[in-house]
């Protein structure tokens, strides 16, 4: 009686398994896109963030008997009386100021603005998430009786001003401004946070910055009055 002989795969049957695994998973990464799914991310980290913000800042408003967007920081907010006001970033920006004008939006305070020589506010990279009102959101979170709705003030994941002293859109960093007591028919204690996009399923498939309410498609805005900031890709 003879042995039966056991049979392995043939070098042309190894090939080809492998050229199958081979296709599959360039299919698998195609069809993932790592590069798209880590933008997704980022963005989705964004939105909740500002909304965190939102939040916070909504409880500060109504938990303070004289609430104020800039505690720590004169002249930061719009508002009666203020001829300059600055816009907060997240990021670190090497300048104190930045070298273009601002558009302002339809709610601030008549004679107010953004301009080239008080518009940015540096904060160093050390104390950018701090709550106390140093951080890159002047306001005093950690004074709030019970304590602040926050640990930390959150940061871009990204986090970057490309071009030293002037961000403009494509630079991936939150952005914050404010207006106090306003004259007129202007809103009093209202405040506007930005953030660049950067995912397709954001951007194209469900555009978040032309359906979040402000007046600028080329962010997206979020606060509790989303017409502060002005029109522009500048800032």
């Amino acid at each position: 009686m003879h042995a039966r002989r056991e049979q392995g795969f043939t070098l042309l049957e190894l090939l080809i398994v492998i050229a199958i695994i081979a296709i599959l998973s360039v299919i698998l990464v195609i069809v993932i896109n790592p590069a798209e799914t880590l933008k997704k991310s980022r963005d989705a980290q964004r939105i909740s963030d500002l909304n965190t913000m939102k939040t916070a800042l909504g409880i500060y408003i109504t938990s303070t008997a004289t609430p104020d967007l800039d505690a720590s920081v004169s002249n930061f907010c719009l508002g009666t009386g203020i001829t300059t006001a600055q816009i907060g970033y997240s990021a670190e920006i090497a300048d104190t100021t930045c070298a273009v004008n601002v558009v302002e939006g339809n709610d601030i305070t008549s004679g107010t603005t953004f301009n080239a020589s008080d518009m940015c506010r540096y904060v160093g990279t050390t104390g950018a998430a701090a709550i106390d009102g140093t951080g890159w959101v002047p306001v005093n979170l950690g004074g709030l009786v019970g304590g602040s709705p926050i640990s930390n003030l959150p940061l871009d994941p990204v986090n970057t001003v490309a071009t030293a002293g002037t961000p403009t859109s494509t630079d991936l960093v939150y952005r914050y401004a404010c207006q106090n007591a306003a004259a007129g028919n202007k809103p009093s204690y209202v405040f506007e946070f930005n953030a660049q996009l950067e995912s397709a399923a954001y951007t194209s498939d469900d555009n978040r910055k032309t359906k979040d309410g402000g007046d600028n498609d080329n962010y997206y805005e979020v606060g509790s009055s989303l017409r502060l900031i002005g029109t522009g890709t500048n800032f």
